[in-house]
């Protein structure tokens, strides 16, 4: 594990080139071009508040605060493991004709969907002073290790499904249903106030309850989060990078044959 650490490392240049490929690529040819990456989340927004501000009244005070603050960064889970996926298998040719970590094609499709993440953080920043609730300088500090959290847990999976998907191609499919679920299970629209023990654990047991928490915690009550829910979110992240990988490597093995 050590050794394959330390050659993926040896391709940072490659990864480096490989998000910088997918982000100019991404809008090319697109009339408003990087401009989406604000407008899509932010549409996403405006329709969420709309029907549980109006159409599902609810009594949340800047609840489109609490929306966005949430959103911004399930919009990059679901993106960095939803079109994670297919990452090996939309790379066949590059996998097949010349050597390097695989893992490297799974690092550079999330990482590029986690700088758009950063970059569409513009958008909460924006609404929370035009709303004035202002920020917490001191629970702020919290965002770097609650983003590196997120960033674990989205590679983690993203390298085991990427892997899967090369020999289930349906995989990929699967993985798109079960981001339209797994939003619902996410604290990102509604609270966990009110909610009994027994949901509040079946929550929980997602992987991105705590961390989506930890974003509403430090943004949006403007207090620095529980330490041990974020050091429970940093660990499940690292163990399901570590099993990603140890998934990865295993399967690796025939990605040649089966591309």
């Amino acid at each position: 594990m050590i050794q394959r650490i330390k050659d993926i490392y040896e391709y940072r240049d490659m990864v480096f080139s490989l998000v910088k490929r997918e982000l100019r690529g991404r809008y090319q040819k697109s009339v408003l071009g990087m401009l989406w990456t604000f407008l899509n989340p932010l549409c996403q927004i405006i329709v969420y508040t709309f029907v549980f501000s109006v159409i599902f009244e609810n009594n949340m005070e800047n609840y489109y605060i609490y929306l966005t603050v949430g959103m911004i960064p399930w919009t990059f889970f679901n993106e960095a493991v939803g079109q994670g996926a297919g990452s090996i298998v939309n790379n066949a040719d590059m996998t097949k004709k010349i050597y390097f970590p695989r893992e490297v094609l799974t690092i550079a499709s999330v990482t590029s969907k986690f700088v758009n993440m950063l970059l569409s953080f513009v958008i909460v920043f924006l609404f929370i002073f035009i709303s004035g609730i202002g920020v917490n300088p001191a629970a702020l500090l919290w965002l770097i290790p609650v983003m590196i959290a997120e960033y674990l847990v989205a590679l983690g999976f993203t390298l085991f499904f990427s892997a899967i998907t090369v020999y289930l191609r349906d995989m990929e499919y699967i993985v798109g249903v079960l981001m339209m679920a797994w939003i619902w299970a996410t604290p990102i629209m509604y609270t966990l106030d009110g909610r009994s023990e027994a949901v509040i654990t079946l929550l929980k047991i997602n992987p991105m309850t705590n961390i989506i928490l930890a974003y509403h915690d430090i943004l949006y009550y403007k207090v620095i989060p529980s330490i041990g829910a974020l050091g429970i979110g940093l660990l499940v992240g690292f163990i399901l990078l570590v099993i990603g990988e140890i998934v990865f490597i295993r399967l690796e093995g025939n990605f040649a044959e089966e591309l």
